[in-house]
């Protein structure tokens, strides 16, 4: 009901003198008044008009107010409006019968204009306070099934991140450092120190593929909030037209395109640990607004006019020279003193030769286990050409290396020729798998293994897979896969 539309007083009776009696106060009152002599001009009435309120006599014509108002309530668009019974009747069994049929008041014969007003303004008002309840009642469920939405939303997308990074650090040895060195020593006394140090955000910095987001998961794996979400945002590759909107969410019609409420990666990482991985290239934009969450606590998705508390320690990592950045304006120095509480220098692998064996062996056991193969050995020469390798993409490059050499040799041990040196100015060994074409997918990996096998053993399967330690089964599964005529050959 619109505010400016009066409230409709229905009036039931077959005296047109009772009708009379009452129209005149109830215009004078401000209501609509709406007439009926019978139940079945009352139900036409009520159908079309659908009033606020009802006076309804008793008896009638055709069929008694009892009836006429169990008819009401029996249908669900009439059921809510209220039904005030006319009586002459002071039994109490009238009385009874009248709230059994769903009336919720009675006025007695010979009423007084004073009392049906006053009757009908406490019923009018107790109405609309009802209607209003109801309606801030549905739209408090509807807020509570989005709110219990959104939680849901988070806790799948947490548990898919908590997963991921779980298999990643298991894939990473984050468990165990792999390495000997005096240097990885001191980076795991640095991490030892900051793990349990809750409050103190810490920015690792080194050189690319030097490990500095597995340094990251180790502090976080060691820290009271092990057990909340390891949140990983590259800051490299945040359009800065969306880079609010990924990290601090926003609500569903904020902007074009924002088709449904999106939780940011600080939410996201809620009781957990926020990884910004390249802080040094992260929009000057959006720098601002990541310092005041890290003053205050607070963050503010778009689309929001209040604020929400998050409860997250970052870690931050960058290979930039911060006093450049500042220097050339390019990154704000009050978030560099923020984010810097306490600094971890991850060395490159070139400074610490003596854990690439160690390193090798780890990963090419890794693949080996991922390809469903024995793991073979690292020649002496092969271990030998490793050393002499400077590694500028460092501990990346040497695990795309080992993969590599794993899939050249096919499951013998690894030789010299079968390492792959992308930045050395050595001559390379041919390779019959181009770079180019090196495949991402590990499936894809695992069939092009098992075919050039096979070609070593002129399409002998069981020879292939005792050379590769598998059964028979998985190379007919994993070549079918790729080849549906593979059983056919």
């Amino acid at each position: 009901m619109s505010k400016s539309e009066p409230i409709k007083i229905l009036v039931v009776d077959d005296i047109a003198a009772n009708l009379d009696l009452l129209q005149g106060p109830l215009e004078q009152a401000g209501y609509r008044f709406l007439a009926a002599r019978n139940g079945e001009a009352a139900l036409k009435v009520t159908r079309l008009a659908h009033p606020d309120l009802i006076l309804l006599d008793v008896l009638l014509p055709d069929m008694d107010g009892y009836e006429v108002c169990r008819r009401l309530k029996a249908d669900p668009a009439l059921a809510e409006i209220p039904v005030v019974f006319i009586t002459a009747r002071d039994e109490s069994e009238g009385v009874v019968e009248g709230f059994a049929a769903g009336g919720i008041d009675y006025i007695l014969k010979p009423f007084r204009q004073e009392e049906v007003l006053a009757r009908v303004a406490t019923h009018v008002q107790v109405n609309r306070l009802t209607r209003d309840l109801r309606q801030k009642t549905q739209e408090l469920e509807i807020e509570i099934e989005e709110r219990r939405s959104v939680t849901n939303e988070r806790n799948k997308l947490v548990g898919h991140i908590s997963q991921l990074a779980q298999q990643e650090a298991e894939r990473w040895g984050i468990t165990s450092f792999i390495g000997q060195s005096q240097t990885l020593q001191t980076i795991l006394n640095s991490v030892s120190k900051v793990q349990g140090a809750d409050s103190t955000r810490v920015l690792i910095t080194g050189e690319s593929g030097t490990g500095k987001e597995l340094v990251a998961r180790a502090i976080h794996s060691g820290s009271n909030r092990s057990k909340g979400p390891f949140v990983t945002v590259n800051c490299a590759a945040l359009p800065t037209e969306l880079a609010e909107s990924i990290l601090f969410g926003h609500r569903q019609g904020s902007f074009t395109g924002a088709d449904k409420d999106h939780l940011g990666h600080f939410e996201l990482a809620h009781h957990g640990t926020l990884f910004l991985d390249e802080i040094g290239d992260m929009p000057l934009a959006i720098q601002g607004k990541i310092l005041r969450v890290l003053e205050d606590g607070v963050i503010q998705p778009l689309g929001y006019s209040e604020t929400r508390a998050v409860d997250v320690r970052v870690l931050a990592a960058t290979n930039v020279d911060f006093q450049q950045a500042a220097e050339t304006g390019t990154f704000r120095r009050d978030l560099y003193f923020r984010l810097a509480q306490y600094v971890v220098q991850v060395p490159p692998l070139r400074q610490r030769k003596e854990d690439i064996p160690l390193l090798a062996d780890h990963f090419l056991h890794l693949f080996a286990e991922e390809m469903g193969v024995k793991t073979p050995g690292l020649s002496a020469n092969s271990l030998a050409a490793l050393a002499d390798y400077d590694f500028p993409g460092n501990v990346r490059e040497l695990k795309n290396i080992v993969e590599r050499a794993l899939i050249e040799s096919a499951g013998d041990e690894i030789e010299r020729h079968h390492l792959y040196f992308a930045h050395s100015t050595a001559p390379q060994v041919a390779s019959p798998l181009p770079d180019a074409d090196f495949p991402d997918d590990l499936q894809e990996v695992t069939y092009i293994f098992i075919k050039r096998m096979l070609m070593r053993t002129n399409g002998n399967i069981t020879a292939a897979a005792q050379r590769l330690g598998i059964h028979r089964s998985s190379i007919y599964r994993i070549m079918a896969q790729h080849d549906p005529d593979f059983d056919k050959h």
